[in-house]
């Protein structure tokens, strides 16, 4: 009979099939590690969707239930601090990706060890014997390629995209859940996340001041609005309303109102069949009631306030009617101001003074919307309201009380066309003498840019009529 192996010799012989079990047992250990790493990392990214896609009537539910359910009154003490939450979501979701990496390339290294690599990238060298690189550059190539690719898609499938897709079908349920997990990781984060928010908040800082000195200005936001819309469909009439969107800001009332001499308003001391007979007349819905001149407004007159006396006699003492409240405003007031003031006090119409307090004209809301859009006609206006002839498409012939906006618009010019030579006018007339600085005669003609301005019309007020020549 042989002689037996000592303890030492057997213990010798065992001992690869020991480390072989050590070896697969960590493995798999870690294999489940990087599972369990995985549904965490996919929890955390899902909750960035889930608390930050809360709708406002969602978040009216939660408050409603605040006191009743724990995991609600969390949650919504989380979305107190939006910015911690989110600095709390972003570390554990890298520090779990992190943890992900390492523990996946000690898996694939002992999976696909390097003589595993080294035989793959001999059989690549034996196909393509025409490759620049080594046996031992090309193993490193296919050992990195691998573990970064099944890693990423790892992560980028199940750690980012159908836990996000999930997030945002579900969450409610997902913010709930999710609040108790991240209350306990803000804790631990909280001296991380607070260094995070403060470098942002200094980034963010010098940004916004970067920012607000590179500001596009009116001219190239003009630009880009002609690039961007042009060939499209009415394309044209697009780029008129966003450029007129851009320079809302910068036009003031006494570009848009109706003047003094234009407006139709009513004597306090009229008789009602006078009055009736203004309205049927002008066809406006709100006019102006003075007392023995235009500088002495008593009230307005809103003509619907008339259809419960239709049937009245001319005793009729239609005075009661007028409403009082007045607004007053400056002919230098921006009409964007002005919107905001006549959504507020709901009104339609202001009177607009000059600097000595006189009645300089009228504004009225139909005037700022057509800043905008352009024309408004209803069925009581005529089919042409601005008094001008075309000759052709370079010749045109104006009333001098036409107000440069529309001249622009009837010529197809941008309204800003004649901001630097107009001076303070705002109408044609009101241009040639701010060019000229005297009342022209008849038939004088005046070259600007590309423009040449023949008076036609003239007396020893005012310009009565004037053609306009662009250059071709």
């Amino acid at each position: 009979m042989g002689a037996e192996p000592d303890l030492p010799e057997l213990a010798l012989n065992l001992l690869p099939f020991f480390l072989l079990e050590i070896s697969s047992l960590s493995i798999a250990l870690a294999s489940l590690l990087i599972l369990l790493l995985l549904v965490a990392s996919a929890f955390v990214s899902s909750s960035e969707v889930a608390f930050f896609s809360l709708s406002p009537n969602d978040l009216e539910k939660l408050k409603s239930e605040r006191e009743s359910v724990p995991n609600t009154k969390r949650l919504l003490t989380l979305l107190e601090s939006p910015r911690t939450l989110l600095a709390t979501i972003l570390i554990s979701n890298n520090l779990f990706n992190i943890a992900i990496v390492i523990v996946s390339d000690y898996v694939l290294g002992n999976m696909i060890t390097g003589e595993i690599c080294r035989a793959w990238a001999a059989d690549l060298m034996e196909l393509f014997p025409f490759l620049p690189w080594t046996d031992s550059f090309l193993a490193n190539t296919i050992n990195l390629v691998i573990t970064v690719g099944i890693v990423t898609f790892a992560l980028v499938l199940f750690g980012e995209v159908a836990p996000k897709v999930y997030a945002k079908i579900n969450n409610v349920f997902l913010a709930k859940l999710m609040s108790f997990p991240l209350s306990i990781m803000q804790r631990w984060c909280y001296p991380l996340s607070k260094m995070l928010i403060s470098l942002t908040s200094i980034i963010e800082k010098k940004l916004a001041h970067r920012a607000s000195n590179n500001l596009a200005s009116k001219a190239e936001i003009g630009e880009a609005i002609d690039l961007t819309v042009k060939g499209g469909f009415n394309a044209n009439e697009e780029i008129d309303i966003l450029k007129s969107i851009v320079t809302f800001g910068d036009v003031s009332v006494k570009q848009i109102m109706q003047p003094r001499v234009d407006v139709i308003a009513v004597d306090f001391q009229s008789t009602y069949k006078e009055l009736i007979a203004i309205v049927k007349e002008s066809g406006f819905s709100r006019i102006p009631v003075y007392n023995e001149n235009f500088d002495q407004i008593t009230g307005l007159l809103y003509v619907k306030d008339l259809l419960g006396h239709l049937e009245e006699a001319d005793e009729f003492e239609w005075q009661a009617l007028l409403r009082t409240e007045i607004l007053y405003i400056p002919e230098s007031k921006k009409i964007d101001d002005l919107l905001k003031e006549f959504q507020a006090k709901r009104l339609h119409m202001a009177i607009v003074v000059d600097e000595y307090g006189g009645t300089a004209g009228i504004v009225t809301l139909e005037d700022i919307m057509e800043e905008i859009i352009g024309e408004i006609r209803d069925e009581f206006d005529d089919e042409i309201e601005l008094d001008y002839q075309k000759i052709d498409d370079y010749t045109y012939i104006f009333e001098g009380k036409t107000l440069l906006n529309d001249v622009c618009r009837v010529i197809g010019l941008d309204t800003n066309t004649f901001d630097d030579i107009r001076g303070d006018a705002d109408s044609l007339a009101g241009l040639i003498l701010e060019l000229l600085g005297r009342l022209p005669r008849k038939g004088r003609e005046i070259k600007q840019n590309q423009f040449t301005f023949n008076v036609l019309e003239v007396n020893k007020k005012r310009i009565q009529q004037i053609k306009i020549t662009l250059d071709k």
